[in-house]
């Protein structure tokens, strides 16, 4: 099994770290969060001009036709710099079921995705629903005259979508429909995450909908959540791998320069052995997401359950990570103004999407 990465992957990455390395200074990232938004416009139009917005789109849509590896080289970048930009709404999560949908006008939505003029959010979570999502509440109801009705939560990047792809019931199936956020009827309310993330509820009543606005039904829009799911859980994994990697290294040149007893607290064997488990926890993560990568990219029957494999482990060690490098740093470690405990509160987040560690851990075994 060849697990070096091609030139072409490479050059990604070495991109994607330079871009990073001089364009998105960790203090500016601080005062783009305070922002409506909560990231920088600006951001995200250098990220269409470079081409990321259009990755793992097919050809055909006017993409790149790239692959989890890609993307999996991209969050993980991202980790390290904590990006904030909205990529994982956008394009992993609603840009992968309008690409691999039959939805006849889905050409003209990518090609806005691509561009960056337009965003948009995927709607499928529900209150008391264990992160199942084929168990849908939200009813669309009539046959000529569609109405819907219901609450969406947790919609990663609600304040600044545009549309929403949302999961409805239909006649006890499973549909996907496209809404615009000035819908009359739909009434959304925005909150900010532990991480500083933006997240909304959105709440239908009564909002009509017309037949050229659903996107797929049946299996086919079980299978587009599931893989849509799916990728989106590979994505904050390898974003998990990469802060750990971030913290792993700032910690160890941290310790280096803080001085107890007249020497590097670095010199100390108990904190040497703490962040040689650090690196033990962030290579684990790092071989169960190339494990996950290969899976995806070939398309096994198994690349489900190593996803869930991936994630369950990356919930563990990535707090434990988090927490070990905050202890290391002392109090500094949990000011806004160092970007220690910003991995610490991403990690937590992380861990609650898509299914926290004993959810992944129990869908591993049952798989």
């Amino acid at each position: 099994m060849n697990l070096n990465f091609s030139d072409e992957q490479n050059l990604l990455r070495e991109q994607i770290q330079k871009f990073c390395n001089s364009d998105y200074d960790f203090y500016d990232r601080e005062n783009f969060i305070n922002t409506e938004s909560g990231f920088d416009p600006e951001k995200w139009k250098l990220f269409a001009d470079q081409g990321w917005l259009a990755m793992p789109f097919s050809s055909e849509s006017g993409g790149f036709d790239f692959g989890p590896i890609e993307l999996s080289i991209l969050f993980e970048e991202f980790g390290k710099f904590l990006v904030l930009e909205p990529y994982l709404s956008n394009v992993v999560l609603s840009g992968y079921i309008l690409d691999n949908s039959s939805f006849d006008k889905k050409n003209d939505f990518i090609s806005k995705l691509i561009s960056g003029e337009e965003q948009i959010s995927l709607a499928y979570m529900e209150q008391n629903r264990n992160y199942e999502f084929k168990d849908i509440t939200c009813l669309l109801e009539g046959t000529d005259s569609l109405s819907l009705n219901g609450t969406k939560n947790l919609v990663l990047n609600g304040s600044n979508a545009d549309h929403y792809l949302v999961t409805v019931n239909h006649n006890d199936v499973t549909t996907i429909v496209l809404v615009s956020k000035d819908t009359d009827g739909l009434s959304i309310n925005n909150f900010k995450t532990v991480d500083d993330r933006r997240i909304s509820q959105l709440n239908f009543e009564n909002v009509g909908i017309n037949a050229d606005q659903i996107v797929a039904t049946g299996d086919e829009a079980e299978q587009l959540i599931k893989d849509a799911i799916n990728y989106g859980t590979l994505c904050v994994s390898a974003e998990a791998v990469g802060c750990m990697e971030s913290c792993y290294l700032k910690t160890v040149e941290y310790t280096k320069s803080r001085e107890q007893f007249g020497q590097p607290i670095s010199n100390f064997q108990v904190l040497q052995h703490k962040m040689v488990d650090m690196f033990i926890e962030a290579e684990l993560c790092k071989s169960l997401l190339y494990k996950s990568m290969i899976d995806m990219h070939e398309n096994n029957d198994s690349k489900y359950r190593s996803v869930s494999a991936l994630k369950s482990q990356v919930g563990l060690s990535g707090k434990k990570v988090g927490e070990d490098a905050v202890q290391l740093h002392g109090g500094m470690g949990v000011s806004e103004e160092m970007s220690i405990g910003h991995y610490l509160k991403r990690f937590i987040s992380i861990d609650s999407q898509f299914g926290n560690s004993h959810f992944h851990l129990k869908k591993f075994n049952n798989s």
